[in-house]
């Protein structure tokens, strides 16, 4: 009788499991075209705030390559170039870089570079920071990360892309000096990228495999 009560129990719970298994699956099947569709307009929306549509005619989602340079870009992973460009000329490029040592680890970036290597934009995709310290990289926080805007290797040169603790020209924040640090020397790293590779982050469309640099 207990052998047949352990069986009968044994297989309920591996019919709940298939049940389980499949209303999960048939849910995610449902809602992936639905998130992907989301996480589109997220990120459309975060590289329009950085290169307003009115200032580019192509489809700034679908023009992109991937490029690869763990010095200057912080990973060793493939990171994505978005290319905005009007009447085929090239207006800018926003990259997706890593700064890799944020208080709570890697703090992920857009950072749109104009052609002519001016800043048209810095924003940050996704951090760990501390809440109250380290978050004041948000715009909804404070304004703090649009001092980058209009900024250069040639209208700023190098001692002063650092925060002021450090003898540079940003500020950091009170009690919080290690995110705001790693954010400049994430973005300076970028216009150096931009800079070395500024023939690759324009090419035509038709890469297929990551650009190292």
């Amino acid at each position: 009788m207990l052998a047949r009560n352990m069986v009968i129990s044994a297989l309920l719970l591996g019919l709940f499991a298939v049940v389980g298994t499949t209303l999960v699956a048939l849910t995610y099947d449902a809602t992936e075209e639905t998130i992907a569709e989301m996480e589109k307009q997220f990120l459309l929306q975060s590289l329009h705030v950085i290169v307003q549509p009115s200032e580019h005619d192509n489809d700034l989602f679908n023009d992109t390559i991937q490029v690869t340079h763990q010095a200057l870009l912080g990973t060793d992973k493939p990171v994505d170039v978005y290319r905005a460009r009007r009447n085929g000329k090239n207006i800018a490029a926003i990259l997706t870089p890593v700064a890799p040592h944020g208080y709570s680890g890697d703090i992920r970036l857009l950072v749109g570079i104009y052609y002519n290597g001016e800043i048209a934009g810095v924003r940050v995709l996704s951090h760990r920071e501390t809440p109250g310290l380290g978050d004041g990289i948000e715009t909804r926080r404070s304004n703090w990360i649009l001092d980058f805007d209009g900024r250069s290797l040639e209208n700023l040169d190098l001692k002063h892309w650092a925060v002021k603790k450090d003898g540079g020209s940003f500020d950091q924040f009170t009690g919080a000096t290690i995110t705001p640090r790693a954010i400049v020397q994430a973005v300076n790293k970028t216009l150096q990228y931009f800079k070395q590779h500024k023939a690759i982050l324009f090419a035509p469309a038709n890469h297929q495999e990551p650009v190292y640099g």
